[in-house]
């Protein structure tokens, strides 16, 4: 099991849209990052900046960054696109975190 953490950058004011989304998250995306192997997926704010925190498990080698080229995902970019930064395509601005403490 590999533990993967990633920085992501929320639009000013958009705390409630962004939150009310993921607690409707789509069934379809659910069951696809399961299958890609995510038994954990944990997203964090810090409101003095902004920042959302993403951490995730993930059996195998893959991640939900991984799923860029499916068209489910490719929707929920586009769902969420105007709420946070994004990259030409939609696909959230990330920026992946080294891990330099695990405490098990």
């Amino acid at each position: 099991m590999q533990r993967i953490a990633f920085k992501m950058k929320l639009n000013k004011g958009q705390k409630q849209a962004y939150k009310a989304r993921h607690d409707k998250l789509w069934p379809e995306l659910k069951q696809l990052l399961k299958e890609a192997g995510v038994s954990e997926y944990s997203i964090f704010l810090d409101e003095y900046t902004d920042t959302l925190f993403a951490f995730q498990k993930v059996s195998g080698n893959n991640n939900s960054q991984d799923l860029a080229n499916n068209d489910i995902v490719k929707k929920w970019w586009d769902f969420m696109a105007d709420i946070m930064e994004v990259n030409p395509d939609n696909s959230p601005v990330t920026m992946p975190l080294e891990e330099l403490f695990y405490l098990d």
